[in-house]
């Protein structure tokens, strides 16, 4: 494998560990366990920003003078990036709106 390979499974595998815990943030959240949403909300951050810095590093290494070969893995790695981002602001949200919300 490839060092081009490697990062973008680093990428993968970080991001969607961060949109893991986005999506149990939630599920804390709808039970009104706000703490535990939070350190979930946290956790996926600490996540997201491993698979975020590998993302910079290649485009640091491209910027300066070093091109990428653009593939399919690289593809879906920057795909997966945009949805955990996307995941982390609709958790954001609807973890506010749960706060809103009577116990049931």
């Amino acid at each position: 494998m490839g060092e081009l390979e490697r990062v973008a499974f680093q990428i993968i595998a970080a991001v969607g560990e961060a949109r893991s815990c986005y999506v149990e943030a939630i599920h804390a959240a709808k039970e009104h366990d706000f703490g535990r949403a939070q350190e979930l909300m946290d956790k996926g951050e600490q996540e997201f920003y491993r698979g975020h810095d590998a993302h910079t590093g290649l485009i640091q290494r491209e910027a300066g003078g070093d091109p990428i070969a653009m593939n399919l893995m690289l593809a879906h790695a920057e795909d997966q990036l945009m949805s955990a981002e996307t995941f982390r602001a609709v958790a954001v949200e609807l973890i506010d709106m749960c706060k809103c919300l009577p116990e049931a």
